[in-house]
């Protein structure tokens, strides 16, 4: 049924289906479009679900239609809309090309990419495709066999106006899931049309990256060397121990794309939406260890910043004060506390150092020390984080933590001071961040763990709390399951506009906890595990900063620990992490009540057998 094309240029329509939870479009899916067009004369844009009014303006500025419908169905639902609505009209194209967002594009050129594949006689294509899996992930039996993958898949008119294409879609079953999707839809939609006759290819073949069966996710960057066009949002969202177990190096795919004249800020604003914050920082890498004694910055364009500071513990002042008298466009200086006796020995501090860093200096005297830095920062500080007259704030406290202990309260104090601002070239790498990436929203130390509980729990109790907070803010940013990306120590540097839920939102100081009562589960630790969720829903996200000498002491302690925690247990980190979690529900108990649960577990058949073998222990 192949028709070779005679004509050089293609009349050719895309169908480009396109999903977001809060209706908004962004900027790489104009890009895009807007880079599609001179290879499409007609583009059709299927929403699934909502689209706010700045999306469709965005979108009427590159397509030629936008159509809004429920979100049931999924991408197949949506192309079926797009196919209906364009009925008969379809089959006046060369080709149609069904497109969905789930990509970055173009990394590379799409030019030689149609070049190519407009001389190929074939009925359909794609971009990439999957290799056939053993047994069938969605059946549990079977095998999934080789197919083209629905991110990108093209009909040429042959195809477009046959019956076999009628019936694909009339006999389409319903669709209420991804499994549904995959199954009934992409694994079947290449086997069912070369049944049917017709001929198709994938532009990028799985054969070509063998042994890998997936290589839009699995060799996504030699995909891009060899000239594919579309990166995969996936890689930045999946699960970190697949990309472990893979060897895959999500920082590297980004800076590969960066290469070729990528935008990144598009990459970012997009993932830090889509992604909890935890899981993208680890699968794009994003701490930094900066150089301490090389700067790296724009002097010619000094931000205005702010630095906000709470200062419960006056003879700390110096201290702190030592640290912003590092940050060379200097600062405006907001300091709150909580009562007069110390604003009165901080404004005297001030005074008596005169630091040039510190271009102007306020001191005021909280309402109410309930809540404590959390408090001053939002409700007593909100009028400079609204105001708009920074571009950076710097927010520290006198962190003195007397519950913890002297060595305890010294390293975390130390490791919040010491990766924020030790040096006065690290403070200008830090600037020169923001300069370069005008989507990172918020810096602050990695997360502590020497010497406090963290690792796998830092939530504590404040998960379910989070959750209610993100509602009230509007976040849909996703909460990790394991520990948050977060500034624990209520200290980093961000952008007042990643901070605009947050500060926004009208707090009382009734909100926060009784100085008694202060602990997990209270509105103080759910704002400091939050702040990147509600940068993210903005669309900025979050880098960690370390100096060379937290970063040695850190990873080196981190390596112990986590030796220690899977010494025994075979397997990679997927493996192991999966073995494992079943016992965390069993800590604090016995031996016994341990190798019950295993044996119920993994080997059920043996419990009867190690229950018998008990009670003639015990009889003897």
């Amino acid at each position: 049924m192949t028709e070779q094309l005679t004509n050089s240029t293609m009349r050719r329509a895309v169908l480009y289906l396109f999903y977001d939870e809060r209706g908004t479009v962004d900027d790489y899916i104009p890009y895009k479009l807007r880079a599609l067009r001179p290879f499409a004369e007609r583009i059709s844009v299927v929403v699934n679900g909502l689209l706010d009014d700045a999306g469709r303006s965005a979108l009427e500025e590159v397509a030629d239609d936008i159509w809004v419908r429920p979100n049931e169905g999924f991408d197949v639902g949506g192309f079926q809309e797009g196919l209906r609505r364009l009925g008969d009209e379809v089959e006046a194209y060369d080709e149609l090309i069904l497109m969905n967002y789930t990509w970055f594009g173009p990394v590379r050129p799409f030019a030689p990419l149609f070049e190519r594949m407009d001389a190929a006689q074939l009925d359909f294509w794609g971009l990439t495709d999957h290799g056939p899996v053993t047994p069938h992930p969605y059946l549990g039996k079977g095998t999934m066999p080789a197919h083209l993958q629905s991110h990108w898949l093209a009909v040429r008119r042959p195809m477009l106006a046959s019956d076999a294409w009628r019936r694909y879609w009339d006999e389409m079953p319903p669709i209420r899931s991804y499994a549904d999707s995959i199954h009934h839809h992409e694994s079947r939609f290449t086997e069912y049309f070369h049944e049917a006759g017709f001929s198709g290819i994938a532009a990028y073949p799985y054969q070509d990256y063998a042994p890998l069966e997936h290589p839009a996710f699995e060799a996504a960057s030699q995909l891009l060397d060899d000239g594919c066009p579309a990166l995969k949002r996936r890689p930045l969202f999946h699960d970190p121990l697949y990309l472990d177990r893979m060897g895959l190096i999500g920082r590297w795919l980004v800076e590969s794309a960066a290469s070729e004249g990528y935008p990144m800020r598009f990459i970012w604003q997009s993932m830090a939406q889509t992604a909890a914050p935890r899981t993208l920082y680890t699968n794009a890498a994003m701490m930094e260890i900066l150089p301490e004694q090389i700067s790296d910055w724009d002097p010619a364009s000094p931000p205005r910043i702010v630095a906000i500071l709470h200062i419960f513990y006056p003879d700390m002042t110096d201290g702190l004060l030592d640290r912003l008298a590092l940050v060379t466009p200097g600062v405006d200086l907001v300091v709150t506390t909580a009562d007069e006796q110390k604003a009165d020995a901080i404004r005297a501090t001030i005074a008596r150092r005169a630091d040039p860093a510190i271009r102007r200096s306020e001191v005021r005297v909280v309402e109410s020390n309930r809540g404590r830095d959390q408090s001053a920062f939002y409700v007593t500080c909100r009028d400079v984080l609204r105001g708009g007259d920074y571009d950076l704030v710097i927010k520290l406290h006198s962190k003195l933590s007397p519950q913890d202990g002297p060595n305890r309260g010294e390293f975390f104090r130390r490791q919040q001071w010491d990766n924020l601002l030790p040096t006065r070239e690290y403070a200008e790498n830090v600037i020169g961040m923001f300069q370069r990436e005008p989507g990172l929203g918020v810096v602050y130390p990695p997360m502590i763990h020497i010497g406090f509980p963290t690792m796998g729990n830092a939530w504590f109790t404040n998960r379910d709390s989070a959750r209610r907070i993100a509602a009230r803010l509007g976040i849909h940013t996703p909460l990790e399951e394991g520990s948050p990306l977060a500034p624990f120590g209520g200290m980093f540097i961000a952008r007042p506009e990643a901070l605009a839920l947050l500060a926004g939102e009208e707090w009382s100081f009734d909100e926060y906890p009784q100085e008694g009562e202060y602990g997990d589960g209270t509105l103080s630790h759910v704002q400091e595990r939050i702040v990147s969720h509600a940068a993210a829903e903005l669309g900025y996200h979050t880098r960690t900063i370390a100096n060379r000498e937290y970063a040695a002491i850190s990873h080196t302690m981190l390596e112990y620990k986590l030796d220690e925690t899977v010494r025994g247990v075979s397997g990679d980190a997927y493996a192991q992490v999966h073995a494992l979690r079943p016992f965390t529900k069993l800590a604090g108990v016995s031996r016994r009540a341990i190798v019950s649960y295993y044996l119920h577990l993994y080997h059920p058949r043996l419990v009867g057998a190690a229950r018998r073998i008990l009670r003639r222990g015990t009889a003897t």
